[in-house]
Protein backbone atom coordinates (compact mmCIF):
# COMPACT_ATOMS: atom_id res chain seq x y z
CA UNK A 1 0.00 0.00 0.00
CA UNK A 2 1.30 3.71 -0.83
CA UNK A 3 0.72 6.62 1.06
CA UNK A 4 0.85 9.97 -0.40
CA UNK A 5 0.61 13.13 1.60
CA UNK A 6 0.52 16.37 0.63
CA UNK A 7 0.89 19.85 2.07
CA UNK A 8 0.96 23.30 0.82
CA UNK A 9 2.38 25.77 2.13
CA UNK A 10 0.16 28.55 3.68
CA UNK A 11 -0.24 32.33 2.18
CA UNK A 12 1.42 34.93 3.93
CA UNK A 13 -0.99 37.35 5.92
CA UNK A 14 -1.31 40.64 3.84
CA UNK A 15 -1.46 43.86 5.53
CA UNK A 16 -3.82 45.15 6.63
CA UNK A 17 -5.28 48.75 4.14
CA UNK A 18 -7.70 50.86 4.79
CA UNK A 19 -10.36 50.80 2.25
CA UNK A 20 -9.39 52.39 -0.96
CA UNK A 21 -6.02 53.79 1.04
CA UNK A 22 -2.67 53.08 -1.16
CA UNK A 23 -1.11 49.83 -0.14
CA UNK A 24 0.53 49.61 3.69
CA UNK A 25 -1.73 52.42 5.22
CA UNK A 26 -4.13 51.34 8.35
CA UNK A 27 -7.44 52.17 8.77
CA UNK A 28 -8.53 55.47 11.06
CA UNK A 29 -9.84 54.80 14.46
CA UNK A 30 -9.15 52.44 17.22
CA UNK A 31 -10.16 48.79 15.25
CA UNK A 32 -7.41 46.50 16.46
CA UNK A 33 -5.60 48.69 18.34
CA UNK A 34 -6.19 47.52 21.86
CA UNK A 35 -6.65 44.04 22.58
CA UNK A 36 -9.94 42.75 23.90
CA UNK A 37 -11.42 42.97 27.55
CA UNK A 38 -10.92 45.25 30.41
CA UNK A 39 -8.35 48.48 30.11
CA UNK A 40 -5.05 47.44 30.68
CA UNK A 41 -5.72 43.75 31.34
CA UNK A 42 -3.48 41.15 30.13
CA UNK A 43 -3.64 38.13 28.12
CA UNK A 44 -4.57 34.51 30.75
CA UNK A 45 -2.41 32.12 30.83
CA UNK A 46 -3.32 27.97 31.01
CA UNK A 47 -2.86 28.05 34.72
CA UNK A 48 -5.10 31.39 34.96
CA UNK A 49 -8.00 29.35 33.33
CA UNK A 50 -7.36 30.98 29.76
CA UNK A 51 -6.56 28.48 26.56
CA UNK A 52 -4.02 26.06 26.59
CA UNK A 53 -0.72 27.46 24.15
CA UNK A 54 0.14 25.12 21.42
CA UNK A 55 3.42 24.91 19.90
CA UNK A 56 4.26 25.89 15.69
CA UNK A 57 3.80 23.26 13.73
CA UNK A 58 6.51 22.07 12.47
CA UNK A 59 6.61 21.30 8.82
CA UNK A 60 6.85 17.91 7.71
CA UNK A 61 10.29 16.79 6.32
CA UNK A 62 9.59 16.58 2.52
CA UNK A 63 8.37 19.89 2.73
CA UNK A 64 11.58 21.58 4.46
CA UNK A 65 13.95 19.54 2.17
CA UNK A 66 11.76 20.87 -0.95
CA UNK A 67 12.61 24.36 0.66
CA UNK A 68 16.21 23.55 1.03
CA UNK A 69 16.56 22.49 -2.46
CA UNK A 70 14.34 25.28 -4.01
CA UNK A 71 16.86 27.59 -2.04
CA UNK A 72 19.89 26.13 -3.39
CA UNK A 73 18.76 25.44 -7.30
CA UNK A 74 17.53 29.46 -7.50
CA UNK A 75 20.63 30.24 -6.39
CA UNK A 76 19.78 31.23 -3.16
CA UNK A 77 21.96 29.37 -1.16
CA UNK A 78 25.40 27.59 -2.25
CA UNK A 79 25.15 24.02 -3.06
CA UNK A 80 27.48 23.22 0.11
CA UNK A 81 24.99 24.25 1.88
CA UNK A 82 23.15 20.44 1.63
CA UNK A 83 26.53 19.04 2.49
CA UNK A 84 25.52 17.41 5.99
CA UNK A 85 21.81 16.86 4.24
CA UNK A 86 22.44 14.69 1.20
CA UNK A 87 23.87 10.88 1.00
CA UNK A 88 25.33 9.12 -1.92
CA UNK A 89 24.99 10.64 -5.45
CA UNK A 90 22.81 13.55 -4.45
CA UNK A 91 25.78 16.03 -3.86
CA UNK A 92 27.10 15.97 -7.47
CA UNK A 93 23.80 15.72 -8.89
CA UNK A 94 23.30 19.30 -6.95
CA UNK A 95 26.56 20.43 -7.84
CA UNK A 96 26.23 19.82 -11.54
CA UNK A 97 22.33 20.80 -11.65
CA UNK A 98 22.69 24.06 -9.86
CA UNK A 99 24.52 26.38 -12.10
CA UNK A 100 22.29 25.35 -14.82
CA UNK A 101 19.15 25.34 -13.67
CA UNK A 102 16.56 27.85 -15.30
CA UNK A 103 15.21 28.63 -11.73
CA UNK A 104 18.54 30.45 -11.72
CA UNK A 105 16.75 33.60 -14.11
CA UNK A 106 16.62 36.81 -12.80
CA UNK A 107 12.64 37.35 -13.10
CA UNK A 108 10.82 36.21 -10.02
CA UNK A 109 11.71 34.14 -6.70
CA UNK A 110 10.95 30.53 -7.35
CA UNK A 111 7.87 29.75 -4.86
CA UNK A 112 7.17 26.22 -3.99
CA UNK A 113 3.62 25.92 -4.08
CA UNK A 114 3.04 22.21 -3.36
CA UNK A 115 4.85 19.38 -2.11
CA UNK A 116 3.66 15.95 -1.90
CA UNK A 117 5.36 12.42 -0.90
CA UNK A 118 4.79 9.11 -1.70
CA UNK A 119 5.29 6.60 1.86
CA UNK A 120 5.93 3.26 1.36
CA UNK A 121 5.30 1.13 4.65
CA UNK A 122 8.17 -0.35 6.49
CA UNK A 123 10.65 1.79 4.05
CA UNK A 124 13.24 3.81 5.53
CA UNK A 125 12.78 6.01 2.05
CA UNK A 126 9.96 8.22 0.82
CA UNK A 127 9.97 9.83 -3.29
CA UNK A 128 8.61 13.06 -2.95
CA UNK A 129 7.96 15.47 -5.53
CA UNK A 130 6.96 19.32 -5.41
CA UNK A 131 5.65 22.04 -8.03
CA UNK A 132 7.59 25.39 -8.16
CA UNK A 133 6.06 28.31 -9.90
CA UNK A 134 8.42 31.75 -11.20
CA UNK A 135 5.59 33.89 -12.26
CA UNK A 136 3.28 32.22 -14.78
CA UNK A 137 5.30 29.20 -14.99
CA UNK A 138 5.40 26.13 -13.03
CA UNK A 139 8.06 23.49 -13.02
CA UNK A 140 7.99 20.13 -11.42
CA UNK A 141 10.86 18.94 -8.92
CA UNK A 142 11.64 15.20 -7.32
CA UNK A 143 13.72 13.82 -4.70
CA UNK A 144 14.38 10.85 -2.85
CA UNK A 145 14.23 10.96 1.23
CA UNK A 146 16.31 8.04 3.23
CA UNK A 147 16.37 8.05 6.67
CA UNK A 148 19.78 7.56 8.43
CA UNK A 149 20.46 5.15 11.61
CA UNK A 150 20.73 8.07 13.48
CA UNK A 151 16.94 9.04 12.46
CA UNK A 152 18.03 11.86 10.09
CA UNK A 153 16.21 12.23 6.94
CA UNK A 154 18.51 12.99 3.69
CA UNK A 155 18.57 14.07 0.74
CA UNK A 156 19.80 10.95 -1.82
CA UNK A 157 18.44 12.12 -5.19
CA UNK A 158 17.14 15.06 -7.03
CA UNK A 159 15.87 15.35 -10.12
CA UNK A 160 14.61 18.57 -11.68
CA UNK A 161 11.86 19.04 -14.58
CA UNK A 162 13.06 16.88 -16.77
CA UNK A 163 16.68 17.52 -16.11
CA UNK A 164 19.01 14.79 -15.62
CA UNK A 165 21.47 15.23 -12.73
CA UNK A 166 23.57 16.31 -15.43
CA UNK A 167 21.65 19.54 -15.96
CA UNK A 168 21.07 18.07 -19.27
CA UNK A 169 17.78 16.42 -20.96
CA UNK A 170 17.62 12.99 -21.38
Amino acid sequence: MTVTLTTTPSPTPRPRTAPGAPAGTRPHGSAGAHPRGRAGARPRTPSQGGPPRTAPRALPPHTVFAERLLAVLSGERPVHWMLGHTVGEAYEQLVLLAPRTPLRSLGPRPVLRRCSVQVHPGSTAVEAFATIATGPRVRAMAFRLERGADQRWRCAAVELDGLDGGGRRP
